[in-house]
């Protein structure tokens, strides 16, 4: 089978073209990714020489060229997406082209030569829930409340009215928050890390009690896995982590702890705008359908986590020059 994988050199791309490698040597990898700042070809350079695995620099929504790529692949699986809040907040048009425009070309390619397509979307289209409320599932309706998360839903749209419009064989996962090795260092877990190991201290938004349900990047490696294999097409399927919704607040003590650091590393900074106050994964579907559940647990994961940074300073180094520090800088005032 020969897979095309959008956005295969950023964090959860990366890691699923390491997987699929591991588990199905006999497939070939084309990995589409236009390289932007989050974009790392560092990610894959174990593999480059691997004769099954090749690289495509390219925009999804170049026409021509996604059209070119997806003729010559049996199976489309679209991680490529912007996918920062902070960033969204910032500057919302970059998440409209890419995540939507860039996903109607992928959509309007995969339709023309009846290619299989499965797209990777997150919890985030659901919106927030409040601490008394059932987790998500794939009945939640949308209510995204960040210019991503609507970016996100948007595309989600796009994807299941292809499959009822046009007979798309197409199917969608929502997962919860990934984290795991080639994480680019601006989400909360791997900035937090990073910060830590250089002696700096960690900016914590609010109060810190915004809970999250978090996925070992294997986990959701696994999930699409049994999805592209059991996956009812037009269906969705949620992916959660085991075990693992947590207060920022609690995530961060747990990072001070497995790197040695006490709680006057924290520095508690203004909330960003709209910020959801929980997100949690009902992933029964999966469990039942698939035979899927996640097998890494959050302590477990964040030492696996943990322990890749400190040993790969280097790579860290190399993310937080350039473009990322100006995006610090302006996001909380300091480099």
């Amino acid at each position: 089978m020969k897979l095309l994988i959008t956005g295969g050199a950023g964090f959860i791309g990366s890691n699923f073209i390491h997987y699929w490698l591991l588990q199905h040597p006999q497939d070939d990898i084309f990995n589409y990714d236009v390289l932007t700042y989050a974009g790392n070809l560092e990610n894959l350079k174990d593999v480059e020489e691997n004769p099954h695995y090749s690289f495509i620099k390219g925009d999804i929504c170049d026409r021509d060229l996604v059209f070119d790529k997806v003729k010559e692949s049996d199976v489309i699986v679209h991680f490529a997406a912007e996918t920062h809040v902070d960033r969204s907040i910032m500057d919302p048009s970059a998440f409209i082209k890419t995540n939507v425009l860039g996903t109607q070309t992928l959509l309007d390619a995969a339709r023309e030569y009846k290619k299989r397509f499965h797209h990777i979307s997150t919890d985030e289209v659901f919106g927030a829930l409040r601490p008394e409320d059932p987790s998500f599932d794939e009945q939640t309706r949308y209510a995204p409340r960040s210019p991503y998360a609507a970016a996100k839903a948007a595309s989600d749209h796009l994807v299941r009215a292809y499959h009822t419009t046009y007979g798309l064989e197409a199917t969608i996962s929502n997962c919860s928050n990934n984290y795991g090795p080639y994480m680019f260092p601006e989400k909360i877990i791997p900035l937090f890390i990073s910060n830590l190991m250089e002696g700096n201290k960690v900016p914590v938004y609010g109060d810190g009690q915004q809970m999250r349900d978090w996925i070992f990047v294997d986990d959701h490696s696994r999930g699409v896995d049994m999805i592209l294999q059991k996956g009812r097409i037009g269906d969705t399927y949620c992916l959660g982590g085991k075990d693992s919704e947590i207060t920022n607040l609690e995530l961060t003590k747990k990072l001070l702890a497995l790197l040695g650091k006490d709680e006057s590393y924290i520095e508690y900074v203004k909330d960003r705008p709209g910020h959801d106050r929980r997100y949690s994964i009902d992933y029964s579907k999966a469990q039942t359908e698939l035979d899927w559940e996640p097998l890494i647990g959050l302590d477990d994961g964040l030492k696996k986590t943990v322990e890749w940074y400190t040993q790969n300073q280097k790579w860290v180094m190399d993310c937080r020059s350039g473009a990322y520090q100006e995006y610090y800088e302006k996001w909380y005032g300091r480099a």
